[in-house]
């Protein structure tokens, strides 16, 4: 389970951040202040992961990517509804920018007005502008539209992990393919 402690501020977060900059290419970009335009933070984090690994809980409605040296980005997602929840380990199969979709047919089936494809980088395009196939099958870490930006923080998905597009575009930009994806209740 996450031990998500606190948020560092000042000195403290200022000489950790030093040492991980130094030793991780990740964490080149990280900021002390929450970004204005998103939810993410960067927080302490203590559980015992490899840097690179992204750690979600479903419960917090929280995602994680562990940066190394007790550091881990905070991002506020939308996790899996009532019924479509999922828990367990798995990985990034392929990283996808603007992406096309394809209704899943369960998606389909309760949804049956949705046309059969919505093209990358259309304003109605459930993916938003970047996302990461996980091996799970049909179930991505993604973007979403503007109308569904209210759905983070929310149990809203069919299995997906949804974050607003300026959080999935940083996140995307450090994660690798093949990386671990540990998703917690």
């Amino acid at each position: 389970m996450i031990n998500l402690c606190k948020l560092f501020t000042g000195a403290v977060l200022a000489a950790v951040l030093g040492s991980v900059t130094a030793a991780t290419p990740a964490a080149a970009n990280l900021s002390t202040a929450p970004s204005k335009t998103s939810g993410r933070t960067v927080v302490e984090f203590t559980d015992n992961v490899d840097p690179g690994t992204i750690v979600i809980s479903a419960r917090q409605r929280r995602l994680f990517y562990v940066v190394g040296n007790g550091v881990a980005i905070s991002y506020p997602v939308a996790v899996p509804k009532r019924g479509k929840e999922w828990a367990g380990v798995t990985s990034i199969n392929s990283k996808r920018m603007n992406p096309d979709w394809t209704p899943p047919a369960e998606v389909k089936a309760d949804h049956p007005e949705l046309p059969d494809v919505i093209p990358g980088g259309s304003p109605h395009n459930p993916m938003g502008t970047r996302a990461m196939l996980l091996e799970r099958g049909e179930v991505a870490i993604h973007g979403t539209t503007n109308k569904m930006r209210a759905s983070i923080g929310s149990a809203a998905s069919y299995g997906c992990i949804r974050m607003l597009n300026e959080d999935v575009a940083d996140l995307y930009d450090r994660v690798s393919v093949g990386a671990t994806v540990i998703m917690q209740p």
